[in-house]
């Protein structure tokens, strides 16, 4: 199915903004919060029904995952509340709704990576908030693609990558080597996605880089790519502690059909750094 008129939510993110890109061929509405507050169910309604547009894709969400542990209310409402009411009020208009997740939904604790039928047990505030969401979204609007993703970066917004790069003039730097993911370049994420929305296969996906990695790898990987000579030493979650636990173990993997899969990994850090350098 083709899609004339897009609502894109959190747009300014680094998710919204890849999302933007992909679409550009097509009429997207760009908003984020200042333009409307998808907490308050009215203004969605009321805003949806102005714009009738055939898809709705929500990059919004309360994304500071150690604050959520403080700001547990914020939390519910950005990543459980707003998606509830982007569910009804779509469901209202029988349209789908696209809403992304997280691998924080799981814990971490298992040997393999998650694919879409294993069982969430969220540790943190912010992976509970992100159940929620995924579960109101189920709930309320049966055309539904939820997005699990994980580790997103861009060339533009705060992420990782960005950091340690920062962090590299200061000659050294210590990664964290014992907690592993799939790292994922938003805009290989957004062409995923543009796949995805064609099939009318509704129901819950993984789309994340393709295998497995640590921070501590990730890092000498894209030093390695940009050709930094840091020095980069492993230590444990332990030695760098935070207040929301973190998942040891949450790469991602998909068992859905139709397959729709992101390059490897180390494909997304290779564009990210030629993107990188083309933006300066």
């Amino acid at each position: 199915m083709k899609f004339s008129k897009l609502v894109v939510t959190g747009a300014q993110g680094q998710l919204g903004q890849a999302l933007r890109a992909q679409f550009v061929d097509q009429e997207v509405i760009a908003w984020d919060s200042r333009a409307l507050d998808i907490c308050q169910l009215e203004y969605v309604r009321k805003a949806l029904n102005q714009i009738q547009p055939d898809l709705v894709l929500n990059a919004a969400a309360f994304t500071q995952v150690d604050q959520a542990e403080i700001q547990q209310e914020a939390a519910y409402r950005g990543n459980a509340l707003g998606p509830r009411n982007l569910a009804l009020a779509t469901h209202e208009m029988n349209i789908p709704l696209v809403h992304f997740s997280t691998d924080y939904v799981f814990d971490g604790r298992q040997a393999r990576p998650y694919h879409e039928f294993d069982c969430p047990n969220p540790q943190s505030v912010y992976g509970q908030s992100k159940l929620a969401g995924e579960e109101a979204v189920q709930r309320n609007n049966p055309k539904h693609f939820i997005v699990r993703t994980a580790w997103l970066y861009h060339i533009i917004g705060k992420n990782f990558p960005q950091t340690i790069l920062r962090l590299a003039n200061q000659g050294h730097i210590r990664v964290v080597n014992d907690q592993f993911g799939s790292p994922t370049y938003c805009p290989h994420l957004a062409r995923a996605v543009s796949r995805l929305i064609e099939t009318e296969s509704y129901g819950t996906y993984h789309l994340a880089g393709s295998g497995g990695t640590s921070w501590y790898e990730f890092t000498k990987f894209l030093y390695q790519t940009r050709g930094i000579q840091a020095e980069v030493t492993p230590i444990t979650t332990a030695e760098y502690p935070l207040p929301a636990p973190r998942p040891p173990y949450a790469i991602l993997t998909s068992i859905q059909d139709p397959a729709i899969t992101l390059p490897a990994w180390e494909e997304g850090v290779r564009e990210f750094s030629v993107d990188c350098t083309g933006s300066n």
